[in-house]
């Protein structure tokens, strides 16, 4: 391994958020363990790959929010409009799992911005007068920008917060 190889993985290894600037460096960072699920990947993970904007990234995490499972690399191009060949360098840390939506291992989610009555009330242990707060709240004081606002607001204890985590996504 050289200087540059080792300095290029030192960055990666530092910083989860580091974009990598080219196929080389996705290269480095398939060496070093790290995966992109293409069907829980946040705006930020997407984000991590050469040549996506931030409105290619909202883009995709909203077509898998949707319930939309992407596949393979393909079905990642025809999203992004682009050809499979511009991608093909993601291939190495780009992976395609699916989840069940009924899976207790991969519950779906659910954002609590839009979200009905009805829909809050799948969630376990969220009684019916709490999912009521999140819809008044949300209505009287707008949209919530991510768990700890939604807990801050509603006076939830960390531990409630930690479980709804799992069912939200903002």
């Amino acid at each position: 391994m050289n200087f540059s190889h080792r300095a290029i993985a030192k960055k990666i290894q530092s910083n989860p958020y580091y974009r990598f600037q080219s196929e080389t460096e996705i290269k480095i960072a398939s060496e070093l363990g790290i995966k992109i699920d293409a069907n829980r990947a946040t705006v930020d993970d997407w984000l991590r790959l050469p040549g996506i904007s931030i409105t290619q990234a909202r883009n995709l995490v909203e077509i898998t929010n949707s319930g939309i499972h992407f596949l393979c690399l393909e079905d990642l191009a025809a999203a992004l409009g682009v050809s499979v060949l511009k991608i093909q360098s993601w291939q190495s840390i780009v992976y395609f799992a699916y989840y069940a939506p009924d899976s207790y291992y991969a519950p779906a989610k659910i954002n609590p911005n839009n979200a009905s009555l009805n829909q809050l009330k799948t969630i376990p242990n969220l009684k019916e007068a709490i999912a009521q707060q999140i819809i008044i709240e949300r209505e009287s004081n707008g949209s919530y920008r991510h768990i700890a606002d939604l807990q801050k607001r509603l006076n939830f204890t960390p531990d409630f917060a930690y479980h709804l985590m799992s069912y939200f996504q903002f």
